[in-house]
């Protein structure tokens, strides 16, 4: 892989990397991700849609030992149909598989595998009963979500969780209308809502649910309904204000707030050979308020002559 030459403040926290991921599912991520692992469940990871790769990075810090992780992006590349083109055109024009990629390895020793192309390739590559952890956010087109769900089902393990995102967003009625239409006649039991994306599985949703309600009674930073409809128990998240997002390792470059630092270490990780990490857990420091207000403050002063 060679990264752009060049390149300008590369992120430093996952924050910085561009995209939407709010705090309550980073909390929900890692709460049914942790919940896996400490059970001894092992899958592949599967994420349709990276953007700039905020909730790819998240996913990847939970890649387990014979584990596999794959992504799927048009990026740059061509759509299948006129009407992918255009919604691909308006909200992503700016997204390049370089940027991801970029992105991924400063906080990554390896990238996961990538495949460029519509996520209509994705059944032909990913083994059926192989994977854990699904999450869908490609086109939201109706059509095409359809067939994103339909991908996540025959990928996922007994246990696993499929996640859709934008299923309630007034831009996007075709997710609602597959997702909804999903569990109303394919088999898709949701776990919970939260403001932005549906958790689902195609197994008993009664254990995991439980076990969730348990976890989130015993905040105080999350708002909780439950309601019935159509025969499923719908558990419904809404994060209050202050709510804070899991902890999670600053980027490789996260001690160098020099610029010019910065960009000769993006080049020298371009030229690297990525090795795969094999310590996700590892404890690393983020730099005090303190010093974080003072280099920003640094950079917006201008230079004396």
């Amino acid at each position: 892989m060679t990264l752009a030459p060049g390149t300008t403040s590369p992120p430093h926290r996952l924050d910085d990397v561009p995209g939407w991921f709010p705090a309550l599912d980073q909390l929900l991520f890692e709460w049914f991700l942790d919940r896996q692992e400490s059970s001894g469940m092992r899958g592949d990871l599967l994420e349709l849609g990276v953007y700039m790769g905020k909730s790819a990075i998240f996913l990847g810090r939970h890649l387990q030992d014979a584990e596999r992780y794959t992504v799927c992006d048009l990026f740059e590349g061509s759509a299948p149909d006129d009407a992918n083109k255009a919604e691909s055109t308006k909200s992503y024009g700016a997204l390049t598989r370089r940027a991801f990629e970029e992105n991924y390895v400063s906080f990554h020793d390896a990238l996961p595998r990538v495949l460029q192309g519509p996520s209509s390739v994705v059944p032909a590559e990913v083994a059926a009963d192989s994977c854990r952890f699904v999450h869908i956010d490609a086109s939201h087109l109706y059509e095409h979500v359809y067939d994103d769900i339909g991908a996540a089902r025959d990928a996922l393990l007994p246990g696993g969780v499929v996640v859709l995102d934008d299923f309630r967003s007034e831009h996007t009625p075709g997710v609602a209308v597959a997702a909804w239409e999903a569990v109303l006649t394919r088999g898709l039991r949701p776990i919970c809502l939260s403001t932005q994306k549906l958790y689902g599985t195609w197994d008993d949703p009664g254990p995991v649910q439980e076990e969730l309600l348990a976890a989130v009674r015993e905040r105080e930073d999350c708002h909780l309904s439950v309601q019935q409809a159509a025969g499923h128990r719908i558990v419904r998240f809404k994060s209050k204000k202050g709510m804070q997002a899991p902890p999670f390792p600053p980027s490789r470059y996260a001690s160098r707030p020099n610029p010019d630092a910065d960009r000769a270490l993006t080049q020298q990780v371009g030229s690297a050979t990525p090795r795969r990490s094999r310590t996700r857990r590892i404890a690393v420091d983020l730099l005090p308020p303190v010093l974080t207000r003072a280099i920003r403050g640094a950079r917006a002063r201008p230079t004396s002559t």
